[in-house]
């Protein structure tokens, strides 16, 4: 099984997304049996936010998770730009604590930079921190220029990890920004690490590339996809999954190992920039 490193945790590289979570009453069961599902096959990780849904995201994971382990589980949470001050970063986190049904988060994140200057934001982080309402701080949507101004910050180089991106279809950071962040030690978290794949046109879910492989390796093309994005370690991968069985189909992508010659395919049929990119964001 792949595993990711963030700070003193070793995690299964594959955890829980929930963004849309929560958007349709409907569905609610559905998507807790699915976080659930995930959770009894071996993720330990679920990633949520304060922007998902406003709110409705967080509440799902807190009947998802009532009954486990608090301490069995890894749980990321984001802050929006515009709450991220000192003066009111706390409020929203207590919010989102509140939400999801839990004293603390293992690691909230910055969801991406806006007015209030991110000197600020360390500090207000800092503070969650010496307070133990959060275990760690990260980033998220931040590129190269981002993350070398937030590291001249006093306790800037405290951030324990960067969600970004990342996908077959999006594979401008490869470029510039991976390199530096493995550099730095700094995990990458990758959102929309399927590329919301059967909404491209079919783009990639009908790939005969990708196709070929998952038949080679008795698997989907969703897993081929997200074990890819894993091929070179410390990354961690976040799924959205609204049902039990794609849920379960993604924690099985942990035990896909893609050969030498499988990725040089890939990587050939989509092809690695070759400069720099706009940081792409959904």
């Amino acid at each position: 099984m792949q595993i990711v490193k963030l700070g003193d945790a070793t995690l299964p590289a594959i955890g829980v997304g929930t963004w849309h979570i929560g958007d349709n009453p409907q569905q609610r069961l559905t998507e807790i049996k699915a976080i659930r599902t995930a959770l009894d096959h071996g993720a330990t990780v679920i990633d949520t936010a304060e922007m998902y849904g406003m709110g409705r995201a967080e509440d799902v994971v807190k009947d998802a998770i009532a009954g486990y382990s608090r301490e069995k589980l890894y749980i990321i949470d984001k802050v929006l730009p515009g709450n991220a001050s000192h003066r009111q970063l706390e409020t929203s986190l207590d919010q989102s604590l509140k939400r999801v049904g839990t004293d603390y988060f293992d690691l909230y994140l910055l969801h991406w930079r806006g007015a209030v200057p991110l000197g600020e934001t360390v500090d207000a982080l800092e503070a969650m921190v010496k307070k133990g309402k959060i275990r760690h701080w990260g980033v998220s949507n931040f590129d190269v220029a981002d993350l070398h101004e937030l590291w001249q910050l006093p306790n800037g180089k405290n951030c324990l990890a960067n969600e970004d991106l990342y996908n077959l279809d999006e594979r401008g950071i490869e470029f510039d920004l991976i390199p530096l962040m493995n550099n730095h030690h700094l995990p990458l978290i990758a959102y929309s690490p399927l590329a919301q794949a059967d909404t491209i046109s079919g783009r990639l879910t009908a790939d005969p590339l990708l196709q070929e492989l998952a038949a080679n390796h008795h698997a989907s093309v969703y897993q081929i996809m997200l074990a890819w994005t894993l091929r070179h370690g410390n990354a961690l991968s976040i799924p959205k999954a609204a049902t039990p069985q794609h849920a379960l189909d993604n924690v099985k992508a942990l035990e896909i190992s893609l050969a030498p010659n499988e990725l040089a395919a890939l990587s050939k049929h989509f092809p690695s920039p070759t400069s720099k990119q706009p940081l792409a964001t959904i």
